[in-house]
C-alpha cells in the first residue's frame, strides 16, 4: 500500500499537481508545504508511538522535482527535539526514525527539510517545515493521585452523606479517546454491609458513599477495593485498598446497676457524698457515648440534694447541697435517672433511627434517703440587732432583750460571748443585756462608726447542747465630754529664719462637738500674738524680735459648743542653722595652743618625779603590773627595817601604752568624766589641739592619773633583807 500511495503522488506531481491534491495532503500542516506544492513531493508522515520495529526504521521519502539533472544533497534538523532521533538519507530523500517515541512525553516533532548542491552548497529549493504527530495507543492504565488510604468513620454518619475519603484519579493516554475513558467502581469490600460505592463529583474526583448504616459492634473495620480500568483495546486497570475504621458513638443507654439505692444522713449536715449510684454501659469506655449524666426526676424539689459523676468510675454520687431541719426522722424518696451527653442513634435493619420515639428510653432507679433528727439549736427572732446609746450614760441602762425558740427544748441558758470594753451583763435566764458601766465613744473598742459589738450565746440542754449566737450592735452618740488640746505642747521657734510657730489642735470629740476652733491668748502679752483666732490650728506669731530662751504662752481654746480649755504652749526660742537645729545645743569647743600644750606636758612631768622621789623616800618600790594582775593592793614587807636605797626605772607613758593597761586591768575605782569628741589640727610647733570638753574637767591630766593607778601595783619592801 505504501509504495501505491507513492506512485500516486509521482503522477499528480506531473499532472501540475490541481487543487485537489493539496486537499488530498492535509496532515502537512505548514503553509510553506502548500506553497512549495510543485517543487516538494512527499507522503504523510504519521508515526504511532512505542512500534515494536527494528530501528533504524524507514518512514517515508522526500522527492522535488527540481533535483532532476542536478547532483544534489538532502538534510534535515528537528526543532525543539531530541538528536539523533530523526535522519534523511542525503541521495535518496529516505526519513528514518531511530528508537520508540513515547506519546506521553511529546506528542508532535517539527522537522525542516533542505536540499542543496553538492558542488557548492547552494540551495536548489525553498526547505520545507512539517509536522510528525505521534499516534497513541493504550500504554497507560490509570493511575490513583492524593490518596488518602485510611479514614474514620462515625458509626452515626447518616445516609446521603459521603464517606470521609476522596481521590484523583487520571489516565495519561490521549484526551477524549477511548484509551484515557476511565471506569471506577467498587471491587471489593469487607465485611459487605453497609454497601459502599463511589461517585464521579468533579472532573478526576471521586469520593465514597454508602448505602445504609454503620454498627460498631458488628463491624469495627472495612476493607475496600477501588479498581479503575480504562476502555483502551486492551484495556488497562489499576487498584487501591481504602482501610475505614468505625469510630463508635452512642448506641447504647446506660443501665442502672441495682433497682433500688438506701441511704442514710444528719440534718442540718453538708455532705458532699452519702451515696454511690452505678451503671454500665456498652459503648466505648471514655466517649461520650460512654459518659453518664444522672439527673433528678422527682424528690429533690427543694434542691436539697445534689448529684455529680466521678470521671473516673462513671458512678454518680449523691451529696447534701443545702442544710434543712427535720423535726422528726424522716424518710426521703428521690428517683433519679441518667443519660449519656452524647445523642443516642441506633442501626436496624440497615437504616440509622435517631428519633427518640422509637429509641430504648433512658434507666431511672429509686433511692430513700434516711434523714436523722439532731439536737437543733435555739433559733433567734433576729440573729443581729442594733440599738442607740448615748455616751457616758449611766450604768443600769437596759439595752436588748433577745427573742429565742427551740422546738427541741424549753430550758436555755445565755452567755456573755463578746464584750471587749467590759461594759454590759447578760441574764442567765432572760438574755436581758444591760450595762454596767459608762460607755465611751472615744474607746478603742468602738469602731469607726461608732458601733459597739456585743456576742451572745443561747445554749439548750440537749446532748450534746447546742448553741447559736446573737449579735448586738450598739450605735454609741458623742457628748462633749472632751475638751480640745495641742497636739504639740512644746515647738521651737528658729528666730533667725522666721517668726511664728504653727501648732495644730486635736478634740477626741466629733462633730458638732470639735473644731473648727476659737483661740486667744489666756493672759495679756506684749510679745505674742496670733496670726487668726479661728480654724484647726494654733498660729502663734512673735510681736518683735526677742532674745533666745524659753517661753510659756498660755492659750484659751474653744471648741464649736464653746467649752474652753486651757493650754500651756512651751516654745524654745534660738538661732538654727539651715537643717533647723539651734546653735545652742551644739557642744562648745576650747582651742589649747602649742605653749599651753607644752606647759600641761612639763607639768604632768614634774609631779611624776616628784611622785616617784616621795615614794622612794619611804621606802617603797615600783613594780610593774601584767594585764592579768589588775588588783590595786598593798603588800607589807619589813616596815620595822631602815630605809633603802631607791632604785627606780624610768616610766615612759604613751598613748598606746596607757590604752593597753587601763583596758586590761580590773579598775576599782575609776573618777567619771563625759567628754566629748574632739579633733586635732597641727602642723610643727605652732600647730594647735582642740578639744570638746564638759563642765571644768582638765580631761588631760585625769587620763594621765587614771592610766598611772592601773599601770601599777605599790609594795612595801625592806632593805633588800
Amino acid at each position: 500500500m505504501r509504495s501505491l500511495s507513492l506512485l500516486l503522488l509521482v503522477a499528480l506531481a506531473s499532472l501540475g499537481e490541481s487543487e485537489e491534491d493539496s486537499k488530498h495532503h492535509g496532515r502537512v500542516k505548514r503553509e510553506s508545504l502548500i506553497r512549495s506544492k510543485r517543487r516538494w513531493v512527499l507522503s504523510t508522515i504519521e508515526l504511532q508511538e512505542e512500534m515494536d520495529v527494528k530501528y533504524p526504521y524507514n518512514i517515508t521519502r522526500l522527492h522535488n522535482i527540481k533535483v532532476v539533472g542536478i547532483d544534489h544533497r538532502f538534510s534535515l534538523r528537528v526543532e525543539s527535539g531530541e538528536n539523533g532521533l530523526f535522519s534523511i538519507d542525503e541521495t535518496t530523500g529516505d526519513l528514518f526514525v531511530h528508537r520508540r517515541i513515547d506519546r506521553e512525553q511529546k506528542s508532535c516533532y517539527q522537522i525542516v527539510f533542505d536540499v542543496v548542491k553538492k558542488s557548492d552548497n547552494t540551495e536548489i529549493d525553498k526547505e520545507l517545515s512539517l509536522d510528525v504527530e505521534i499516534k497513541d495507543i493504550n500504554d497507560n492504565a490509570p493511575k490513583f493521585i492524593n490518596l488518602v488510604n485510611k479514614a474514620n468513620v462515625k458509626e452515626n454518619i447518616k445516609p446521603g452523606e459521603y464517606l470521609p475519603i476522596s481521590m484523583e484519579i487520571k489516565d495519561e493516554d490521549q484526551e477524549d479517546t477511548i484509551n484515557s475513558t476511565v471506569v471506577v467502581s467498587v471491587a471489593k469490600q469487607t465485611p459487605a454491609e453497609p454497601k459502599i460505592g463511589i461517585k464521579n463529583v468533579i472532573g478526576e474526583t471521586y469520593q465514597l458513599t454508602f448505602d445504609g448504616c454503620f454498627d460498631y459492634d458488628k463491624a469495627k473495620q472495612y476493607s475496600v477495593v477501588i479498581l479503575a480500568s480504562d476502555k483502551g483495546n486492551p484495556a488497562l486497570s489499576s487498584s487501591a485498598t481504602i482501610t475505614l475504621n468505625v469510630i463508635d458513638t452512642n448506641s447504647h443507654q446506660p443501665k442502672f446497676k441495682k433497682t433500688q439505692y438506701q441511704a442514710e444522713a444528719m440534718e442540718m449536715t453538708l455532705s458532699k457524698e452519702i451515696l454511690r449510684v452505678a451503671v454500665d454501659d456498652m459503648d466505648t469506655p471514655g466517649t461520650p457515648g460512654w459518659k453518664a449524666e444522672y439527673y433528678f426526676i422527682s424528690g429533690n424539689d427543694d434542691g436539697i440534694y445534689n448529684i455529680t459523676t466521678d470521671p473516673k468510675t462513671n458512678e454518680g454520687i449523691i451529696g447534701i447541697a443545702k442544710a434543712k431541719n427535720f423535726d422528726i426522722t424522716s424518710l426521703v424518696k428521690l428517683q433519679i435517672g441518667v443519660k449519656n451527653p452524647e445523642t443516642m442513634s441506633l442501626c436496624k435493619d440497615g437504616k440509622l433511627i435517631t428519633d427518640s420515639s422509637q429509641l430504648p428510653p433512658p434507666d431511672s432507679v429509686n433511692i430513700a434517703v434516711r434523714m436523722n433528727d439532731t439536737n437543733d439549736p435555739p433559733e433567734f427572732e433576729k440573729y443581729t440587732d442594733s440599738v442607740h446609746q448615748k455616751e457616758e450614760s449611766e450604768p443600769g441602762q437596759l439595752l436588748y432583750t433577745p427573742k429565742v425558740h427551740d422546738v427541741d427544748s424549753s430550758n436555755i441558758r445565755f452567755e456573755l460571748r463578746e464584750d471587749p470594753a467590759n461594759w454590759v451583763t447578760v441574764d442567765k435566764k432572760t438574755g436581758q443585756i444591760t450595762t454596767i458601766k459608762k460607755m465611751d465613744r472615744e474607746s478603742p473598742f468602738v469602731d469607726e462608726n461608732n458601733i459597739y459589738r456585743i456576742v451572745v450565746a443561747a445554749i439548750d440542754d440537749g446532748a450534746p447542747p447546742a448553741t447559736s449566737t446573737f449579735t448586738l450592735k450598739v450605735h454609741i452618740g458623742d457628748e462633749n465630754d472632751n475638751t480640745p488640746t495641742l497636739v504639740n505642747k512644746k515647738v521651737l521657734l528658729c528666730r533667725n529664719l522666721t517668726d511664728k510657730v504653727t501648732v495644730p489642735v486635736k478634740d477626741a470629740d466629733a462633730d458638732p462637738y470639735s473644731g473648727p476652733f476659737v483661740f486667744s491668748l489666756a493672759n495679756e502679752d506684749t510679745e505674742w500674738e496670733l496670726e487668726s483666732t479661728y480654724g484647726e490650728q494654733v498660729v502663734l506669731v512673735s510681736r518683735k524680735k526677742i532674745p533666745s530662751g524659753n517661753y510659756s504662752v498660755p492659750l484659751v481654746i474653744q471648741d464649736k459648743q464653746n467649752q474652753a480649755t486651757k493650754e500651756t504652749l512651751r516654745v524654745e526660742v534660738c538661732d538654727c542653722d539651715e537643717s533647723g537645729v539651734c546653735s545652742e545645743h551644739k557642744p562648745r569647743a576650747i582651742v589649747l595652743g602649742g605653749a599651753a600644750i607644752g606647759l600641761i606636758i612639763a607639768g604632768l612631768l614634774a609631779f611624776l618625779l616628784l611622785l616617784a622621789i616621795f615614794l622612794c623616800n619611804r621606802g617603797w618600790q615600783f613594780t610593774y603590773v601584767d594585764n592579768e594582775e589588775g588588783h590595786q593592793t598593798l603588800a607589807k614587807h619589813n616596815e620595822e627595817g631602815g630605809g633603802s636605797d631607791c632604785k627606780t626605772e624610768p616610766l615612759i607613758l604613751t598613748p598606746e601604752g596607757l590604752g593597753s593597761v587601763t583596758d586590761g586591768m580590773k579598775i576599782s575605782y575609776m573618777q567619771n568624766t563625759e567628754t566629748a569628741p574632739g579633733v586635732l589640727y597641727g602642723k610643727g610647733m605652732n600647730s594647735s589641739t582642740t578639744f570638746n570638753i564638759n563642765s571644768n574637767m582638765n580631761t588631760m591630766e585625769s587620763m594621765q592619773q587614771r592610766a598611772l593607778r592601773n599601770s601599777i601595783r605599790v609594795s612595801r619592801v625592806s632593805d633588800y633583807g
